[in-house]
């Protein structure tokens, strides 16, 4: 490839690019963010095929956790970590294989059920930021884990169920996040495998990762150095508001594939 095709390529992809820095930014401070920002841009403003895009999130995802848990993995809830990942990894299968069984119009009802479940979620817990008292059963961590599972095998977004379930924990934001970067890498990680094992990788996703990946380092380590001063509930109320975003968009793009 010569240095104009690469500057032309590069050009070509600097919108995409841009959404994955900022979406890196918010995943390395709050927990989570990356897939559902890039995958809701790049739906909304056309900026790339989505199954392309939620290949080279699952491979940036990878790259984010790899440089924001070093120095973190003291401070993890391993027990919930555990726990939510036995949940995982069957589900993404089984969520993939369901995927691929479903009709369209059966996949964007399920689409549209999605957003009002994550739309109701989201209003509920940011009128009530505070988390709970005591910290749940391990049980609720594996529920938490199957259904994000699920989502993550079939929409690409494994994201609602693990966020509302750990920012309801008595645990500190720092725990917060760093399990569930290490919950998303996980995610990322079966998601990458069955990708290259179905051959959902050429060449010219490497290219776009190759130029993702520089774009993702600068935006985890500046967030690691330069966190925005935001209390815990404010941080707990904006990772809500964030969810209330994403159910409207997925009932509104569900609605306007089915009419």
């Amino acid at each position: 490839m010569t240095w104009h095709a690469v500057l032309t390529g590069l050009l070509a992809h600097l919108p995409l690019m841009l959404l994955l820095g900022f979406a890196t930014y918010f995943q390395t401070v709050t927990g989570f963010g990356l897939g559902m920002i890039v995958l809701g841009g790049a739906s909304g403003f056309g900026l790339a095929p989505v199954a392309d895009v939620a290949i080279l999130v699952s491979l940036v995802t990878l790259v984010n956790s790899a440089l924001a848990l070093p120095g973190t993995l003291h401070l993890i809830d391993w027990r919930a970590v555990r726990a939510a990942t036995l949940g995982i990894v069957p589900s993404v299968v089984v969520g993939v294989l369901l995927f691929d069984y479903l009709n369209g119009t059966a996949s964007n009802v399920l689409h549209l059920l999605l957003g009002a479940v994550v739309l109701y979620g989201g209003i509920g817990s940011a009128l009530r930021p505070a988390p709970k008292t005591e910290r749940s059963a391990d049980t609720g961590f594996f529920l938490s884990g199957i259904f994000g599972g699920l989502l993550s095998g079939m929409f690409g977004i494994s994201g609602p169920p693990l966020i509302f379930y750990f920012y309801r924990q008595p645990l500190t934001l720092v725990q917060i996040r760093c399990a569930l970067i290490l919950l998303f890498a996980v995610t990322a990680t079966i998601r990458t495998t069955y990708s290259a094992f179905a051959g959902q990788l050429p060449a010219s996703m490497w290219w776009q990762a190759a130029f993702a990946f520089p774009v993702v380092t600068f935006a985890t380590l500046f967030a690691r150095r330069h966190p925005p001063p935001l209390s815990g509930v404010t941080t707990r109320r904006l990772a809500f508001m964030t969810l209330i975003l994403l159910g409207v968009h997925l009932m509104v793009s569900a609605v306007l594939e089915i009419v």
